[in-house]
């Protein structure tokens, strides 16, 4: 009969070579919250929980490990996972949904006595219903467990629907203490700037002058981005930009105010970009303080989704030879997402932050974001030019440059009259590339399906002198984060490569992301769907594979409707559900009734 204390002991040994990092518990833990939590969780039905091991790590106070041991390698996994006692991974993912109530929880089960072991592991992170599959079918060493949990797709969705709570919150406490909405994005990047310097995270808390605080912040900006040799120019404008927290008289004048900023800044929003390192965080909370503010919705920005900037980056295949620009960088999110390339390599990702990431951005106060989320992100910022992408002397420097890869999305029509048309930015960013470049662009799908006027002579322009390569019909919804009710269409163009006659272009019909709305959290990948639809995208598109439902290869004109809508037979099963029938027909049972129509009613 084969042994258990031998696994216990293959386990036991291999954990132990990180005891500098780790506490190891066998069967009953030291810490008091997982004692409680077991309490019911015997795998018998009744008592306490007694895994074989429990490792809570020194410091990711958030974060333990347990681990369920067999000695028969039949005994690993039921067909069910309903012999909690019998199974190891039965038995783990048991514990798991218990100790999850108040931890994030890696979960590993092994079974069998010699070299030949299993192991399934997985990752449960707290509020989630179920553990799902991670990892690998080895034992790893702790920094990989740490790496891989916060590395993960679902750590990322918890951490950033914790990150949209709280910026609703800080939203709330910067309005109730008058601080302008146009100004909070700007007080924000400020802050994270000066976090950046030591020093001043060191002392910060001990000012007792409100103004003394108020002035030491933007000065150690200031001399943080002189210290980056931003350029005289550059570093004026975020001067003046940043002149506010000075004179403002919540900031400079109350106590604590500003000293309490900075604590819940440092606490929510450092830390999330310190572990999510090419996360637009500026972004995300401009997007949270414009529903508050009318201006810059009237100058038509919507700012692309992060999801989407990661997809934009795989659509174009970004590598580290790309040289990337944006001339509407906003916030500067589709740039941050084009670092992601360089594998780690630190001298690669150095070169990409300072040589190869281009961006124009005409609205002084978001190009003052735009400079501080890059510094934020180390870098990338000196290639960041406030001003107009149709001025024909910045776009000389932009050629200069030779970027090979174009990312955008450009203002949106407000003013049909006035207002420059969407398509002209795509020409603008198609004619800075090099011959072959490839540019993705995010516009209304007006602009695809225009059979007339202006736009329709645009579209001319761009088959005249450029390579439509696929259009994707996006979300109905996919700006409901920004409050903005758009529908939107991904366009892909190959740079002065005329449109071949006869040649085919791929269209996408990608109107299913993963993400649901949810009350105070917005649009979210709530089930983790995201990073395999994805994946399914790209690969379609790069092999130009035709799918029912989704995809499909036509011949266009200038004159042709640019969308997969006007081509492909719609799967309905993919978008439409039983509960979406029900919920329509009932809102159609609600307007009959209101309005007194399809039956007899009295006057």
């Amino acid at each position: 009969m084969a042994n258990e204390r031998i696994t216990e002991n293959i386990v036991r040994k291999h954990f132990e070579l990180y005891l500098d990092s780790i506490v190891i518990d066998e069967q009953i833990s030291s810490h008091p919250r997982i004692n409680k939590l077991l309490q019911h969780a015997s795998k018998s039905g009744l008592g306490r929980g007694k895994p074989e091991f429990l490792i809570t790590l020194k410091n990711y106070p958030d974060l333990i490990i347990v681990i369920e041991c067999k000695a028969n390698k039949n005994k690993h996994q039921s067909e069910n996972l309903e012999k909690h006692s019998e199974y190891s991974v039965d038995g783990v993912l048991l514990y798991s949904q218990y100790l999850s109530k108040e931890f994030d929880v890696i979960s590993i089960a092994v079974s069998g006595t010699t070299d030949d072991y299993l192991v399934s592991q997985f990752m449960q992170l707290k509020g989630e219903i179920k553990a799902v599959p991670f990892f690998d079918d080895s034992l790893l060493p702790i920094k990989d467990y740490v790496d891989g949990y916060y590395k993960s797709p679902q750590k990322f969705r918890q951490d950033y629907e914790n990150l949209v709570l709280f910026s609703k919150l800080l939203n709330d406490k910067l309005h109730l203490n008058k601080i302008l909405e146009g100004q909070r994005s700007l007080l924000i990047s400020c802050i994270l700037i000066a976090l950046e310097n030591q020093a001043f995270k060191s002392s910060y808390k001990y000012h007792e002058e409100p103004k003394v605080l108020a002035d030491t912040l933007v000065n150690t900006v200031i001399n943080e981005l002189n210290k980056a040799k931003l350029g005289d120019g550059k570093i004026e404008n975020l001067r003046v930009q940043f002149s506010f927290i000075k004179t403002d008289t919540t900031l400079s004048t109350k106590s604590e105010i500003l000293k309490s900023l900075i604590d819940d800044i440092d606490t929510n929003i450092n830390s999330f970009i310190k572990t999510h390192e090419y996360f637009d965080i500026l972004g995300q909370l401009y997007i949270e303080f414009l529903r508050y503010a009318n201006s810059d919705k009237g100058l038509g920005i919507v700012l692309t989704p992060p999801h989407i900037t990661e997809f934009f980056a795989e659509v174009a295949q970004v590598n580290k030879y790309s040289v990337i620009y944006d001339n509407c960088t906003g916030t500067g999110g589709m740039l941050i997402s084009a670092i992601k390339d360089a594998n780690g390599n630190s001298e690669i990702i150095k070169t990409i932050k300072s040589e190869q990431l281009i961006g124009v951005e005409y609205q002084a106060h978001i190009f003052a974001l735009a400079v501080s989320n890059m510094y934020i992100h180390q870098d990338g910022k000196t290639n960041i030019v406030n001003g107009s992408c149709f001025d024909q002397d910045l776009l000389a420097l932009v050629k200069a440059k030779k970027p090979n890869i174009g990312l955008l999305n450009p203002p949106y029509k407000s003013d049909k009259k006035n207002d420059i048309e969407e398509l002209e930015f795509v020409l603008n960013n198609l004619s800075a590339l090099s011959d072959g470049g490839v540019c993705v662009a995010i516009v209304p799908m007006q602009c695809a399906i225009a059979q007339k006027g202006k736009v329709l002579d645009l579209k001319k322009r761009l088959l005249e002198k450029h390579t439509l390569e696929a259009v994707f019909s996006m979300p109905d919804e996919l700006f409901f984060n920004s409050d903005v009710n758009v529908v939107s269409c991904i366009m892909v163009f190959t740079a002065h490569k005329p449109h071949p006659l006869g040649k085919e272009t791929f269209f996408g019909y990608f109107k299913v992301d993963g993400f649901e709305k949810r009350k105070m959290k917005g649009r979210i990948d709530i089930h983790g769907k995201w990073e395999t639809i994805k994946k399914q995208w790209v690969s379609l598109f790069i092999n130009r594979k035709e799918k029912n439902g989704l995809s499909v290869c036509k011949t266009i004109k200038a004159t042709d409707e640019w969308c997969a809508e006007a081509y492909i037979e719609t799967d309905y099963s993919q978008i439409l559900s039983l509960r979406d029938f029900e919920l329509n027909t009932r809102k159609y049972a609600s307007f009959l009734l209101t309005n007194k129509l399809g039956g007899n009613h009295e006057a």
